[in-house]
């Protein structure tokens, strides 16, 4: 009860002017099903594609691509082939720091879907694609962070200085009348692992300890040789079971043959679920997710086992509470237990998205070392659509007892996120 309210005053203190730019502007846009029937959440790119070409009430009324989005479609309606471009960039401002107290990093995306099997019918198949270029603008990138300011976790998950990399690149095949789905080839487990609405670290939360996992899963590999393959069973309830190389490097794919196949210390997950609707996949669910992780002698890593569980539900087409958890045994993972909860808040389609989590987390002692407190956390973001393609997202996390940082009792990181889609 003491942490939590020292936690709400830092919150109250750091967050005041973030509420009042809220009440101000945020109209707000209704939480949408899911653009796929496929067992993936708001990140997998067919998703990212349908959400970025749906008409959106910005705030600037500007909408200065229509002629190439005008291009693009007839491209689709000839090809199959649908593509899309974003950059996006992310910078952090920390109240205190052990060294750097700022960081910046960005990334160039070009990503898409190109139907070649039953083309505009059921049982698609199709191959997916995303090229990155993730590249950092100060000394530490965003994905580093955490550990410069004293925090046990990942502030942001994906602003990182890898360069040129390969997300991902598989071919997705549906099957049994589009019931189930079937993803081989170099995979971003994140895609289809504890997925939820809120949890893209490009238009929801930043830190990790909110999205996949709640940072109890280790290793989380993307750009990985593998194989994922599920399908509902009825209308509301599906199984999912994935297995990945877990020694990835997504910046030397084809480097994957031989860890996956050789090595073959793998990652994999078995996933059940409900869901509302086949549409409401990520919005309406409750969802148990299983993994393990074998042991990685190179990255020095234990073998590691552990559970993941969420639960969220529309309320009046506006709020999204949320509350996710979960627990792990070695594997390298963030945290030993962690649960998070909160939600996301919006009033009206196609404009702004308000989120709101809390976390507590336990660090883990294999990762960590012995010894460390628990931590909390608090990260508050306000997403703008500013005209058609661009979105502007401050945001603000509050951390009490920073695990690496004992001389602080409470951390401030003010973060400013942009991003530009064609």
């Amino acid at each position: 009860m003491r942490y939590c309210m020292a936690l709400c005053r830092c919150a109250a203190k750091y967050c005041v002017m973030l509420a009042g730019f809220w009440f101000v502007f945020a109209p707000g846009m209704a939480f949408s099903q899911s653009a796929s029937e496929a067992l993936s959440g708001p990140d997998a790119t067919d998703n990212v594609l349908a959400r970025d070409a749906a008409p959106k009430d910005d705030l600037l009324d500007i909408d200065a691509q229509r002629p190439f989005d005008a291009w693009k479609t007839r491209l689709n309606q000839r090809t199959g082939l649908d593509f899309g471009l974003d950059y996006n960039a992310l910078g952090f401002v920390a109240s205190n720091s052990l060294g750097d107290d700022t960081s910046a990093s960005g990334a160039f995306r070009v990503f898409g879907t190109w139907e070649l099997v039953n083309r505009d019918e059921t049982d698609t198949g199709q191959l997916i694609f995303k090229f990155e270029n993730r590249h950092s603008f100060t000394d530490v990138p965003p994905t580093g962070f955490g550990p410069e300011i004293g925090y046990a976790g990942l502030v942001s998950s994906v602003f990182s200085d890898d360069q040129w990399r390969l997300t991902h690149f598989y071919w997705q095949q549906d099957f049994a009348q589009d019931r189930g789905t079937v993803f081989a080839g170099w995979l971003d487990v994140t895609d289809y692992t504890d997925v939820y609405a809120l949890a893209s670290p490009w238009s929801g939360f930043s830190n990790l300890a909110f999205q996949t996992g709640s940072g109890t899963i280790g290793g989380l590999p993307d750009g990985a040789l593998g194989v994922m393959a599920g399908g509902f069973l009825n209308d509301n309830f599906y199984i999912s079971g994935s297995i990945a190389d877990a020694n990835a490097d997504a910046t030397d794919p084809l480097e994957g043959f031989d860890t996956f196949f050789n090595d073959f210390e793998t990652f994999k997950t078995l996933e059940f679920g409900w869901t509302e609707g086949r549409k409401a996949l990520f919005t309406n669910h409750a969802h148990i997710t299983l993994w393990q992780i074998d042991a990685r002698k190179d990255a020095g890593t234990p073998e590691g086992k552990g559970i993941a569980f969420s639960y969220m539900n529309v309320i009046d087409g506006t709020w999204l509470p949320f509350l996710r958890g979960g627990w792990s045994d070695g594997g390298g993972s963030l945290y030993e237990a962690a649960i998070s909860g909160g939600f996301g808040y919006s009033r009206q389609l196609g404009r702004d998205l308000l989120g709101v989590g809390l976390n507590w987390s336990k660090p883990n002692e294999d990762t960590f070392g012995p010894g460390l407190d628990d931590q909390l956390t608090v990260e508050i973001f306000q997403q703008w659509q500013i005209t058609e393609g661009i979105e502007l997202t401050p945001s603000v996390q509050i951390i009490h007892n920073p695990a690496l940082n004992p001389q602080e009792d409470t951390i401030a990181l003010f973060g400013l996120r942009f991003r530009a889609a064609f």
